[in-house]
């Protein structure tokens, strides 16, 4: 009986949220790190956390990721992946690799997965999506450094976002975006999940990744900052704790939450449920990037 009491105090705790969140857009960053796991808990996690968001009444919009599967694609073709300052160098050749490994093995295989435990989804490629703008790095004496074919997204399409959400599909999109040139551009997923949390106008934005947050030391799961307030984030850069893989995440949270998204979260994927237990639960997990 004492389970059965617990379970339904866990079901009340999640209550005021939906009420809360109920008809509000959540744009979900789906790593893809964590979705290359051996352990199909870890792979199916997300997809049955999305189907409870469904059923809550909140829209879900997931994008997703899948490097280390484009990695292996292009092992496969012959083709050797090197990467400039975290982005992937990209020819013309590697650029249709990339946009057949997102956006036409993964993407309809999370939308299985989404659909296989009841929930509604429908693929988009980035390309039908994301506009964006060629993407110039800057080298250590400020030069330009070209990675080719890779671009920052400048653009959303919202009429097939907003064509399903009206409908109650989830809609699943891939990192890949049309460039002005007409020309298929791979970009950094984190961005283009914070320009359409910033296009939708979402409530609430999700990054998941296989770390547990922001870490204060990246080797101690132990620190990690549990809010974090985009005044803090320049003190934190230069300090190097905000670094590499993590710059992406956090310039596109402050980016979302300046633009009026309410709050931002960094989870670990690879914690069951992780969303769940941060969008329906008074402590949460991970940290949260708030004004």
């Amino acid at each position: 009986m004492q389970d059965l009491i617990a379970k339904a105090a866990t079901l009340l705790e999640a209550l005021p949220y939906m009420q809360r969140f109920r008809g509000r857009t959540f744009v979900v960053k789906y790593g893809g790190s964590f979705m290359d796991s051996s352990d199909p808990e870890v792979r199916n996690g997300v997809a049955r956390d999305v189907v409870f968001l469904e059923a809550a009444g909140i829209k879900p919009v997931v994008v997703h990721g899948g490097g280390k599967a484009i990695t292996r694609a292009m092992d496969a073709a012959g083709l050797k992946a090197s990467f400039i300052q975290g982005m992937r160098v990209t020819d013309e050749t590697t650029a249709a690799v990339v946009e057949q490994v997102l956006s036409r093995e993964i993407n309809p295989e999370i939308v299985r997965t989404i659909e296989s435990f009841g929930g509604r989804a429908r693929g988009f490629s980035g390309t039908d999506i994301f506009m964006c703008r060629k993407l110039w790095l800057t080298g250590p004496n400020g030069e330009k450094l070209d990675a080719g074919y890779v671009g920052e997204v400048t653009g959303v399409n919202l009429a097939p976002l907003m064509e399903c959400l009206r409908q109650d599909i989830t809609p699943v999109v891939s990192p890949t975006a049309r460039g002005e040139d007409g020309k298929i551009y791979n970009c950094n997923a984190d961005v283009g999940a914070a320009q359409a949390a910033v296009a939708l106008k979402a409530k609430r934005l999700v990054f998941m990744s296989d770390v547990p947050g922001l870490m204060r030391d990246p080797k101690d799961p132990a620190t990690v900052i549990p809010q974090l307030r985009t005044s803090e984030v320049a003190g934190l850069k230069k300090a190097g704790i905000v670094d590499k893989g993590m710059i992406p995440k956090v310039d596109g949270a402050v980016a979302a939450i300046e633009a009026g998204v309410e709050k931002v979260s960094l989870v670990d994927g690879r914690v069951q449920h992780s969303v769940l237990l941060e969008i329906f639960t008074d402590k949460g997990v991970g940290t949260e990037v708030v004004l």
